[in-house]
């Protein structure tokens, strides 16, 4: 993101996405439009706005781009989601049926992207599939198991299990296997035979919302953060998990993403992104802060006179 130092996309970014090669961002600012951001490395790497994706009718709260398929999927306030195909040159939006009566929140391809998840503040998951026969998305939903908003959704590595997290302090995880959609090769995981709906285990060990969920590369460790400054580590094992938490000093986390088996970033509203490491054993524990130490110049106006103020920006990290 050095290069975009130099260039303010928007005052305020409510979700963000990558292309595939990274030559590309798509943003929300803040209301109910995506820009689609476009390097130029011949202009010194200036970022120039090439398109606007103008469908939905509040604040866009998540969007994903598809690598494989360089499909953008966008959730919105507005209850709607919609697929955008980029055909000749432009990007042309098609409708999904969520049947949601509150806002989506979250929205997430999954790895062979032919399904994504909505999660909603309607208490529901929706796992959104396209029907060709009729050439639009429809949706099966998961009704009754969360008690409140669903903040975030995550991809098993094999295509047909998810995790969510919610603002009912708990992370959950489902069977997503839809017949006629997925493959019989999908069904045989290690989680046993698995009907679409079916909750495969909860983890409640968060005393505080949750937010920001991920599975491991091989998809034998999931992460998620708590809004109590907390984040927990939890080793599956078919159906079997066990939750190890780590707790914060310093403010709550809000996202977290696995570099590796063993290696994950997270961040949140400190600002500074943290380094966890894991052992053999499955155990976690902080590393380090990957921010540096800096000291910022401030210039503040006393009377007739103006005044330099340094201010340490250390980490409460570091140790």
């Amino acid at each position: 993101m050095a290069a975009v130092a130099s260039h303010q996309l928007a005052a305020c970014i409510t979700c963000h996405v990558w292309n595939a090669d990274l030559s590309m961002v798509a943003i929300c600012p803040n209301n109910n439009e995506v820009h689609i951001y476009k390097a130029t490395p011949a202009r010194d790497s200036v970022w120039e706005k090439v398109y606007t994706l103008q469908q939905h009718d509040q604040l866009i709260s998540g969007i994903d781009w598809g690598p494989i398929s360089n499909k953008i999927v966008t959730a919105s306030h507005d209850r709607n989601s919609y697929v955008w195909t980029f055909e000749g040159e432009a990007w042309n939006p098609t409708l999904v049926i969520l049947r949601l009566n509150r806002a989506a929140i979250s929205v997430k391809w999954s790895p062979k992207e032919n399904k994504f998840a909505v999660g909603s503040g309607a208490k529901v998951v929706c796992i959104c599939y396209y029907e060709t026969e009729n050439n639009w998305w429809v949706s099966k939903i998961i009704r009754k198991k969360h008690s409140s908003t669903v903040t975030n959704v995550s991809w098993h590595p094999n295509n047909v299990v998810l995790a969510t997290t919610s603002t009912d302090c708990k992370c959950r995880v489902f069977s997503v296997y839809i017949k006629g959609v997925d493959s019989r090769g999908d069904a045989n995981t290690s989680f046993g035979e698995m009907k679409f709906g079916e909750q495969l285990f909860e983890v409640c060990d968060v005393f505080g919302w949750t937010f920001g969920v991920k599975w491991s590369p091989t998809g034998s460790m999931l992460a998620y953060v708590g809004h109590n400054s907390t984040i927990c580590f939890v080793r599956v094992l078919g159906r079997t998990a066990t939750p190890q938490v780590v707790t914060l000093q310093g403010l709550p986390l809000r996202d977290v993403l696995f570099l590796s088996e063993n290696r994950l970033v997270a961040g949140g509203f400190d600002c500074y992104p943290l380094l966890f490491l894991g052992d053999n054993k499955g155990t976690w524990k902080l590393a380090r802060c990957l921010d540096e130490h800096k000291q910022v110049v401030r210039h503040v106006k006393s009377g007739s006179q103006v005044c330099s103020l340094t201010i340490s920006c250390s980490s409460p990290y570091r140790k």
